[in-house]
């Protein structure tokens, strides 16, 4: 299944391996916006704006609509979630490592503890 989501993937993550691309979206996630508004927190000019966009566009992250002359841009979570999903095939791999290596630290600090004896609770 992983294999299979490549491409698309491959969009997704250089998409987000951008700070700004990851800033004007966390802003689309708060409603739509201008590309001038997208463009603005940047101080960038409308054409680096512009750009960004494309290549938000092209993962399929955002949607633009053409209003007249302003164009207004909105999150399309849709890609996100699909990366999450991959992400979190290796989040379990992860955390399935992490509790036998919690599970043999354990054990090897049992056995370096020397057992209580009696009256020393007291």
């Amino acid at each position: 299944m992983v294999e299979l989501l490549a491409p698309p993937l491959d969009a997704v993550f250089h998409a987000l391996g951008d700070a700004t691309r990851r800033r004007m979206l966390r802003d689309l996630a708060n409603g739509e916006r201008t590309v001038g508004q997208l463009a603005e927190p940047f101080s960038i000019s409308l054409a680096a704006a512009s750009k960004h966009i494309k290549a938000l566009e092209s993962a399929g992250l955002i949607r633009r609509e053409v209003r007249g002359r302003t164009h207004l841009c909105r999150l399309d979570p849709g890609p996100l979630a699909t990366a999450h999903e991959w992400l979190n095939f290796y989040e379990h791999f992860w955390t399935s490592r992490l509790d036998v290596l919690d599970r043999l630290l354990r054990e090897e600090d049992a056995r370096k503890t020397p057992p209580a004896k009696q009256g020393d609770d007291q």
